[in-house]
């Protein structure tokens, strides 16, 4: 199975900040990185989200 595509969202103000791929076989729960947001001006945790239509 391939990579899929998903956006990684700043859960303090909501913000899209970042695109990625993760393999869903191999990592079947959701995503959690801490990375910098522009909009918070910090880092801060960053969740999966469904890659928008």
């Amino acid at each position: 199975m391939p990579a899929t595509k998903i956006i990684l969202r700043c859960s303090e103000c909501s913000e899209y900040n970042y695109y990625t791929e993760k393999n869903r076989q191999s990592n079947a729960d959701r995503l959690t990185l801490r990375k910098y947001c522009r909009h918070c001006r910090r880092h801060t945790p960053h969740e999966e989200t469904r890659l928008r239509k």
